[in-house]
């Protein structure tokens, strides 16, 4: 009863506070090259979230230039592995699963109570939200001390980009509780692939302090001008081809990725549920089909 007081409390004082206003506050701070505050920043991190650097590329704060730097920071190239078996799904993102099963009448589990419109996070895309009717979904949420970047899980060529802007709310658990439409409402970068097993999407869901979004296509994502903006890739901009394991965004201070498959398009391990650690490269479902993917 007390926690979830201090839970609701916790949900009110960000309806209260200027999300994007702190937000970018604490980016502008995070990207500071200045040694005493980015060491500063990276220290108190550490010992507050008890972030272990053995696995990183680097593991001595004053090798990054910034807390960005530092918070993107790159693993060791034997860190992670990704299964052998091509039809095997591996996991995006090191966190844990928030939600994870199949899209019914066109609305997203997010927690007890709280469901959100497909056709609403795809940004009112009514042909992406066709594609993936019927189809699964897998929600993982990275806390403060996972690796911050987010891989393929799958070889795919991209489609478009979305980027929709919205509210900064915390995407952790207390809060998708509490706040209605939670991922359909915060701001997102939604990455729209084709591939040979179908149809797949990757949604980068901003927070409370995500400074902004970034992909190796496009750079700096978000923050963007407040309004929708979609990006075609084919005939006019080379679409990019990524292959499985490839990085395809990452968080400046963390949040919450989605991804979606068509409809029979694949399946869930049964031993994953909501609360499951996960790390990047690990089983996290299979494709039950290969389709020819378009190249246009």
């Amino acid at each position: 009863m007390q926690n979830d007081t201090r839970n609701q409390l916790f949900v009110l004082l960000q309806y209260l506070l200027p999300q994007h206003l702190i937000s970018r506050w604490v980016g502008a701070l995070a990207a500071s090259s200045q040694p005493l505050i980015k060491n500063f920043l990276a220290r108190r991190f550490i010992q507050r979230y008890g972030v272990d650097l053995s696995e990183a590329k680097h593991q001595n704060i004053e090798d990054f230039a910034t807390f960005n730097d530092f918070f993107t920071r790159a693993l060791r190239e034997d860190a992670r592995s990704w299964p052998l078996d091509k039809t095997i799904m591996g996991c995006p993102a090191d966190g844990c699963i928030s939600q994870l099963g199949q899209v019914e009448a066109g609305r997203i589990f997010q927690a007890k109570g709280q469901y959100f419109d497909l056709l609403e996070l795809l940004g009112g895309d009514e042909n992406a939200a066709k594609q993936f009717a019927g189809g699964n979904f897998a929600t993982i949420y990275l806390s403060p001390r996972d690796y911050h970047r987010v891989h393929m899980p799958c070889r795919g060529q991209l489609e478009r980009m979305i980027h929709v802007p919205g509210d900064l709310f915390s995407v952790n658990a207390a809060t998708a509780q509490h706040v209605p439409r939670l991922f359909a409402r915060n701001e997102r970068v939604i990455c729209l692939f084709n591939t040979s097993h179908g149809p797949v999407a990757m949604i980068l869901v901003g927070a409370m302090i995500v400074a902004s979004i970034a992909t190796p296509w496009a750079g700096l994502v978000a923050p963007l001008q407040r309004k929708i903006r979609i990006t075609h890739y084919g005939q006019h901009l080379a679409p990019p081809l990524l292959e499985r394991g490839d990085e395809m965004g990452r968080f400046l201070l963390g949040s919450t990725v989605i991804l979606l498959t068509g409809a029979n398009q694949s399946t869930w391990n049964n031993e994953l549920s909501a609360g499951t650690p996960v790390q990047m490269g690990m089983p996290l479902g299979a494709w039950t089909h290969a389709t020819t993917p378009s190249t246009s």
